[in-house]
C-alpha cells in the first residue's frame, strides 16, 4: 500500500475530485496525506458544495435556497457524501503546510483542481507547490493531476531544462469544450460574478479561450498533439464528453484518463472515481 501526498488550497477546491479519491484511495487501503497552505484545515467550494448561487434568484430570500442550474454543476450525491465523511476524517482534519510539505516516504502525488479564483489561483500559482512538483518527476514518483490540478504542472517548470515538467508527456485536463460551456452559462445566471467559472480571463488582444486551462496546458507540451481529449464519434463519445454523466464507483464508461506511465491525468470531477483507481492501482 501507498501513501499520497494531497496539496489543495485553503479553500474553493472541488469537493469530488478531492473527496472522492481520498475516499477511494483510503479504501483501498492507501494512506492520504493533506497539505493546506495555512496548515488549517480546507474548505471545498461551497457553490459546489450546494449549487447554490448559480441561478439569477440566487440573491432573493427563500427562492434563492432553491437551486437549479447549480443541481446541474454541483457535486453529485456521492461526491457530496465523500465530502461530509472526509471532513470528520483525522487527517483531513490535521493537515500539515504546503512549506512542511516532502516527498521522503511519499508513493504518489495528487493535484486535484478547483476554478473559483480566489482560492485556486493562489494554489496554482505558488511557487512552494511547483518545486515540489518538479521534485516529484526528477525522483519518479508518481503524480496524478485532475481539472486544474493539471495547470499547475503544466506551470511547474524544471530549472534544469527550462521546460515544464508536462514537457514530453501526453496528458488531458479540463478542455475549452467543457469549461466554455460552464462559464458562458454562468456569467448569465451569476451575472454579478460573470467570471465564476473562470479561473484566469484573456487580456485584451488575447483570443477567446487563450487563457482556458486546455490551452495553457496545450502550450506547455512538447507537442499539442499530446493533448489529449475523447477522440469524435468514439464509443461512448457523446456520453464522455456531455458535461452530464459521471462515472461511479461501479460505472467508469462516462470518465477519461490519460495513463502515461508514472502521470495520470483526467478532464473534471465526473472522472475522479477513475481517475483515483487507476491512481490505487498503480500503489498496489
Amino acid at each position: 500500500m501507498g501513501t499520497v501526498l494531497v496539496p489543495i488550497p485553503d479553500r474553493d477546491f472541488d469537493p469530488t475530485e478531492v473527496a472522492v479519491s481520498w475516499r477511494v484511495l483510503t479504501s483501498n487501503g492507501h494512506r492520504v496525506v493533506f497539505a493546506t497552505e495555512s496548515g488549517s484545515p480546507g474548505a471545498a467550494d461551497g457553490i459546489m458544495v450546494s449549487g447554490r448561487g448559480l441561478d439569477v434568484w440566487s440573491a432573493l430570500p427563500v427562492l434563492g435556497a432553491i437551486p437549479m442550474i447549480g443541481l446541474m454543476l454541483r457535486a453529485n450525491k456521492d461526491g457530496r457524501s465523500a465530502y461530509r465523511d472526509m471532513l470528520a476524517s483525522n487527517e483531513f482534519q490535521h493537515p500539515i503546510t504546503w512549506a512542511q510539505a516532502g516527498l521522503d516516504g511519499i508513493d504518489a502525488l495528487l493535484l486535484p483542481g478547483g476554478h473559483r479564483a480566489r482560492g485556486m489561483r493562489g494554489y496554482i500559482d505558488s511557487g512552494i507547490l511547483h518545486r515540489l512538483v518538479v521534485d516529484a518527476f526528477a525522483r519518479g514518483v508518481i503524480v496524478a493531476a485532475i481539472c486544474h490540478g493539471v495547470l499547475l504542472a503544466a506551470r511547474s517548470v524544471d530549472p534544469a531544462t527550462g521546460h515544464s515538467v508536462l514537457y514530453g508527456h501526453k496528458t488531458t485536463a479540463l478542455t475549452w469544450a467543457m469549461e466554455g460551456l460552464a462559464w458562458r452559462l454562468t456569467r448569465v445566471t451569476r451575472f454579478w460574478d460573470r467570471n465564476y467559472y473562470r479561473t484566469y480571463t484573456e487580456r485584451p488582444g488575447q483570443p477567446g479561450g487563450y487563457m482556458s486551462v486546455q490551452s495553457e496546458v496545450t502550450r506547455a507540451l512538447k507537442d499539442p498533439t499530446d493533448f489529449r481529449d475523447v477522440v469524435r464519434g468514439s464509443p461512448g463519445w457523446r456520453r464522455k464528453t456531455s458535461g452530464m454523466a459521471r462515472d461511479t464507483a461501479t460505472d467508469s464508461r462516462p470518465a477519461f484518463v490519460v495513463d502515461d506511465g508514472s502521470y495520470v491525468s483526467a478532464r473534471w470531477p465526473g472522472d475522479t472515481h477513475t481517475f483515483a483507481t487507476v491512481l490505487s492501482r498503480k500503489l498496489l
